[in-house]
């Protein structure tokens, strides 16, 4: 494996996604945060739903994008409050971090 660390984000997003496609609704989405463009960073969306992927399903995802936690990470949970412009009244969002790093000939 690399050295390279990075970071996977996790998050629900309330009135669906624009990218990597568009969908409608609450979904759950990960991406792995690197350098250059947002549009190039891998990215997970499951179906619309506002259930918490489980932690295997999180770890599969990583594999399939080519990358695995850091051995002992954790997911680290964050509360905050959506944007005050949003279409709907603002409430709590929730989302989560972890420190990966690429596996042996993955896409980072």
């Amino acid at each position: 494996m690399s050295g390279r660390m990075l970071r996977a984000r996790l998050g629900l997003r309330c009135c669906g996604t624009t990218a990597p496609q568009r969908t409608t609704g609450p979904c759950w989405q990960l991406y792995v945060a690197m350098a250059g463009r947002v549009s190039d960073w891998p990215v997970h969306t499951w179906p619309k739903s506002t259930e918490v992927p489980s932690i295997e399903e999180r770890e599969a995802v990583l594999a399939s994008l080519g990358f695995v936690l850091v051995d002992g990470a954790e997911w680290e949970w964050a509360e905050d409050t959506g944007p005050e412009y949003h279409p709907h009244p603002v409430r709590v969002s929730l989302s989560a971090g972890a420190e990966v790093l690429p596996l042996d000939g993955g896409v980072a």
